[in-house]
């Protein structure tokens, strides 16, 4: 949840280019994680091993990089000659 508000603040700061807001996107993985973590904390009470996985899916899922950023980077470069 902090990442999601930080990420939205960062969007609505004075002087911040459309490129941020293009980057981010509809941020999938941003918002399946909160959902993810919301899950396992009930699962915690009942299954702990399987709370455990859900959290461990959305570490690996966070591993696998993400390229928004770097392809709105690339296209503000102009072309080398």
């Amino acid at each position: 949840m902090a990442y999601y508000v930080l990420v939205r603040a960062l969007i609505a700061a004075h002087g911040q280019p459309a490129a941020l807001a293009e980057a981010v996107g509809r941020d999938v993985k941003g918002k399946a994680s909160s959902v993810l973590f919301a899950i396992a904390i009930p699962i915690a009470l009942v299954a702990p091993i399987v709370a455990m996985l859900i959290n461990v899916g959305v570490v690996v899922m966070w591993l696998v990089p993400d390229r928004r950023m770097e392809k709105v980077i690339r296209s503000d470069r102009p072309n080398p000659p």
